[in-house]
């Protein structure tokens, strides 16, 4: 397969991070977008959180100048960006989900937005199912009341509900600063990101990315949505494999993200919902 990653002699625009786990097919899907669709010079570092499905073979063999950083264990979405951050030098940092794909000029479209606007430190895209229907991709800091509403909106979408999907296309229309943007798809600033340290690797999965966001924000960075950009995205095909071992990390990242930015009394508000429903709590 052929794409701006896999040669060249330009210094790259954009680095690419992908952190898989156990996500072969869509992957290759993944990667299959960055080559067609960005015309960029790009970097693309597949980071590998110790799959057993042979994908990081099949990288290589599919897109031999990626690179594949194999990190032995499963690291967690959080420390696994950031051994991708370390391997990548563009100072444009694309995260993305293994389970998404880049439509055709996206990611110029969100670099630009990065070179015309020197306080944003981070922007989201439209982000899409694969038949075309909108996800909910990006949103307030998350407080109990907060959390209502959106879940509210977010289950309605899921569910299909026409008011829900009218209410989303709605708050997507346009482009505006938000308090976060989701971890599928983001194109950030490296010195931003290494202003606030990076990821938070105490958040093996779930909520890293609205609390890297509110450190962005607090650090005087802006962050961004934008619906000029598009990706398309299997929500939660790549977790749907450990349901069980799903819900457990959501629940800790939840109660962590609660921890560090809402206080003790809303914390253990959390807890108690938590042991009320027979969920996971610390």
């Amino acid at each position: 397969m052929s794409g701006p990653f896999q040669g060249g002699s330009d210094p790259p625009a954009v680095s690419a991070i992908v952190v898989s786990y156990n996500t072969g097919t869509e992957l290759l899907g993944c990667l299959a977008s960055l080559a067609a669709h960005v015309r960029l010079p790009l970097e693309v570092v597949v980071v590998d959180n110790a799959s057993g499905d042979g994908s990081p073979q099949r990288v290589r063999a599919g897109f031999p100048r990626a690179r594949v950083v194999d990190n032995g264990s499963n690291l967690g979405f959080s420390a696994a960006n950031n051994a991708g951050l370390r391997a990548t030098t563009a100072q444009h940092v694309l995260i993305l989900n293994p389970d998404a794909e880049i439509t055709p000029g996206a990611v110029e479209t969100l670099s630009r937005i990065l070179d015309a606007r020197p306080s944003v430190g981070a922007v989201g895209p439209l982000t899409r199912n694969l038949d075309g229907s909108i996800q909910v991709s990006f949103g307030p800091d998350l407080t109990p009341l907060a959390e209502w509403r959106q879940g509210r909106l977010v289950r309605g979408v899921r569910a299909r509900r026409p008011e829900a999907l009218r209410q989303a296309e709605a708050r997507a229309a346009d482009q505006k600063e938000v308090d976060w943007v989701s971890g599928s798809c983001f194109l950030a600033r490296r010195r931003a990101l290494e202003s606030v340290g990076g990821f938070d690797e105490g958040f093996f999965l779930f909520e890293e990315d609205a609390d890297l966001c509110l450190r962005l924000r607090r650090a005087g960075w802006s962050v961004l949505f934008t619906p000029a950009a598009e990706v398309r995205h299997a929500l939660g095909r790549s977790m749907e494999q450990t349901p069980e071992q799903t819900r457990l990390e959501y629940d800790r990242s939840h109660l962590r993200y609660y921890r560090k930015h809402n206080g003790p009394v809303r914390t253990v508000l959390l807890r108690v919902r938590l042991a009320l429903a027979g969920r996971f709590a610390l």
